[in-house]
């Protein structure tokens, strides 16, 4: 889309500035009109002193009326449409009897009487200013209304924001738990190197949980990156029985996504998928474009809906079954992120294959991150030797 070469201003932006350019504007017009007209009926070019006087009238009064009626706007409606009529009737007879007077001497040979020639400009005059008064109360209730709503979506927004960092702050105990206790574990067993190796990835990952702002989004590279400190850190207490496997499609690297949105996902898989089997199980992420949207999946080889557990929380398609299940406050808490970022615009599926595991599909609106933003995809830490790690394979090539 092109730019613009300049920034249009909103034209109420400066209340006061608007206010003397649309009086310019509406009288100027309307002295404009009148001397047209007075030409056209085949007046003398003298008459138009009187459209020039009764423009200067006009312009005049409806100032004063300009600074009564913001006075009056703020009152009860019974007071200000009640005194709005007896200001407004008041100015119509002054500025009649102004333009009358003007008139008269004008016309000083005319038979015509000073009353006739008020009554006579009454009406335009009547016509004029309650055209003024009633386009300047429709402008400044519109104002009003424009910034009741702009205070609306500011408040809105504010509690979207808290909403969405309350969401994400929702970091499991029972991992920090977990890790603080293998740490204390370590540290009793003397194993110094592992724990400080330990330490050192929780330091990590929760220093990215709480730098990275509550409610943005992160490149896919990014997340990827969160996760395997993640599992560097799981991967430490469960060793070989954790095993990963990512598969991030090159062109869906910069795609944007919220922050921590798939960690809850992976916990979930450790928690009910690697932990309960001896043998443990495979972990997959897999991160690729489809048209215009994003889809991602994470998978394990746990035993599917086995030992989780059941409810009605979630409602999300489940492939090879009827039932609705719920996998805790992980699961939830993702799609709440999902509706409060994308309204309905979004796809949160579950799925249990027939053969075991679990899958859950997220597709949201391809959104590439700009090229100047940078993608920390560093290399992983450094394994110390008293850790096992496991080799995993990526598109990322990381």
């Amino acid at each position: 889309m092109a730019m613009l070469p300049f920034r249009p201003t909103p034209f109420f932006k400066d209340k006061n500035r608007a206010f003397w350019r649309l009086q310019l504007i509406g009288w100027g017009g309307a002295m404009l009109l009148r001397a047209m007209t007075s030409i056209a009926n085949e007046k003398p070019i003298s008459f138009l002193v009187l459209v020039l006087i009764a423009t200067v009238t006009g312009f005049s009064v409806s100032t004063i009326l300009s600074v009564i009626y913001n006075k009056l706007i703020h009152q009860r409606p019974l007071v200000t449409w009640g005194a709005t009529a007896f200001v407004l009737g008041l100015a119509v007879w002054v500025s009649a009897f102004i333009n009358g007077w003007t008139i008269s001497l004008y016309q000083s040979n005319s038979s015509t009487s000073f009353a006739q020639l008020v009554i006579g400009v009454f009406y335009i005059d009547m016509t004029l200013l309650g055209a003024w008064s009633a386009l300047y109360y429709a402008i400044n209730f519109f104002l009003q209304v424009e910034e009741q709503a702009d205070r609306l979506e500011r408040l809105e927004t504010q509690a979207t924001s808290a909403q969405l960092a309350m969401l994400r702050y929702q970091l499991n105990p029972h991992f920090l738990f977990n890790t603080l206790n293998s740490i204390s574990t370590l540290v009793l067993l003397k194993q110094t190197e592992a724990a400080n190796a330990m330490l050192t990835r929780l330091s990590a990952f929760l220093r990215h949980t709480l730098v990275t702002e509550p409610g943005g989004k992160v490149t896919v590279a990014q997340e990827v990156e969160t996760l395997k400190l993640y599992l560097e850190i799981e991967r430490m207490r469960f060793e070989e029985r954790l095993r990963t496997d990512f598969q991030i499609d090159p062109a869906a690297i910069n795609a944007c996504l919220p922050s921590m949105l798939l960690q809850p996902l992976v916990e979930n898989a450790i928690k009910y998928a690697v932990s309960p089997q001896e043998e443990g199980a495979r972990i997959s992420i897999a991160a690729r474009p489809i048209g215009q949207r994003l889809r991602v999946t994470v998978s394990d080889t746990g035993p599917g809906l086995q030992n989780r557990p059941q409810g009605a929380h979630l409602p999300a398609a489940i492939a090879g079954g009827d039932n609705t299940v719920s996998t805790g406050v992980g699961l939830a808490n993702i799609r709440d992120r999902l509706a409060q970022a994308y309204g309905e615009d979004h796809l949160f599926e579950i799925r249990t294959p027939p053969e075991g595991g679990f899958t859950v599909i997220i597709e949201l609106p391809f959104e590439e991150a700009e090229q100047d933003t940078p993608s920390p995809v560093s290399a992983k830490p450094k394994a110390t030797p008293s850790v096992t790690t496991m080799p995993e394979t990526t598109g990322l090539g990381i």
